[in-house]
């Protein structure tokens, strides 16, 4: 266990950024004893960290009791081995909330998700931040996707901001990236960590690396850690060779089969883990399940994804 602040622990991990599926039981309630398995499965696996009840937990999902629940869960299974960053978001007032929420809960940190529905300036968006990020102690990484996105200058001005640590990219837009880390780089003194928050990022993650984003979010380790973790080493020391084998026969495969439903950048890891062995449960609505089809083409991945690590030895 540390005491390390977040930001020092993030910012020179031992493994991959795990982001735990929310397991529900057949009624369709939370299943906090499969969760807890699963967490602890994750960080024995060698996750860095675990980012709980975020996109791949469903958190637009959950009530504030289920995400509490479940945040003080992960945070009692990792037992401060790594980090636990708990997912926060709607409208201001709601997300302050949960951020004091999962600050009761015990854990590290929050991942800021977009505003719910409306598309807000720039003023707003770095007002809705900083009102988040002065509700609680908690540092704060902030996630462009969908209705959030920002400029380079307001991206200083969160840099600047006390509690905001760092910036996750769920846009994919690398000229807009390289702007915005030149920007922060050029005007804010300190450190200023960057995630590649892109769904399966492994598959982008050489591009962002020429930035100098080295952090990324790794939904594959959910159901094949052992694959992510060869990703992960590959990506640390320069093994390229090793990073385009899984690149081209494992993850590729996977993107194509993901890009076939919406929602399955979820649905596609909740089957996977089930195939894994653990019954984490369905998706909740307005998510859905994947076919039959692709839930036996996604076991056909997976293995051909394992395959790759035999040949590789």
């Amino acid at each position: 266990m540390t005491s390390a602040p977040l930001a020092a622990r993030l910012g020179i991990p031992g493994g991959p950024l795990f982001f735990p599926v929310t397991a529900y039981g057949p009624d369709g309630s939370v299943d906090l004893d499969v969760y807890r398995a699963h967490v602890r499965r994750g960080v024995e696996a060698g996750a860095a960290a675990v980012f709980a009840c975020c996109g791949t937990g469903e958190f637009h999902a959950l009530v504030p009791e289920e995400f509490e629940a479940c945040v003080r869960a992960a945070v009692e299974e990792t037992a401060g081995r790594v980090p636990v960053v708990a997912g926060v978001g709607y409208g201001t007032a709601l997300a302050v909330r949960y951020a004091r929420l999962a600050e009761a809960a015990g854990a590290d940190g929050l991942l800021a998700m977009p505003p719910y529905l409306v598309i807000a300036g720039q003023e707003g968006l770095l007002r809705h931040y900083r009102e988040v990020a002065a509700a609680t102690p908690l540092p704060v990484i902030v996630y462009q996707r969908d209705n959030a996105v920002f400029t380079p200058e307001t991206v200083v001005e969160l840099a600047r901001t006390d509690g905001i640590i760092g910036f996750k990219d769920g846009l994919g837009d690398l000229d807009l990236m390289q702007r915005i880390v030149s920007a922060v780089r050029t005007e804010v003194h300190g450190d200023f960590l960057y995630f590649n928050g892109l769904p399966t990022a492994e598959q982008t993650q050489l591009a962002y690396r020429g930035l100098g984003v080295t952090l990324y979010s790794s939904a594959v380790f959910c159901f094949a850690p052992e694959i992510a973790l060869a990703f992960y080493e590959a990506h640390r020391t320069g093994d390229d060779t090793t990073a385009h084998r899984l690149l081209d026969g494992f993850y590729r495969p996977f993107v194509e089969l993901r890009a076939q439903g919406r929602g399955y950048a979820v649905a596609l890891v909740k089957a996977g883990v089930r195939l894994r062995g653990l019954d984490v449960g369905e998706v909740r609505p307005p998510l859905h399940e994947p076919s039959e089809d692709h839930v036996k083409q996604l076991a056909q991945v997976i293995e051909r994804g394992y395959a790759l690590l035999d040949e590789g030895k």
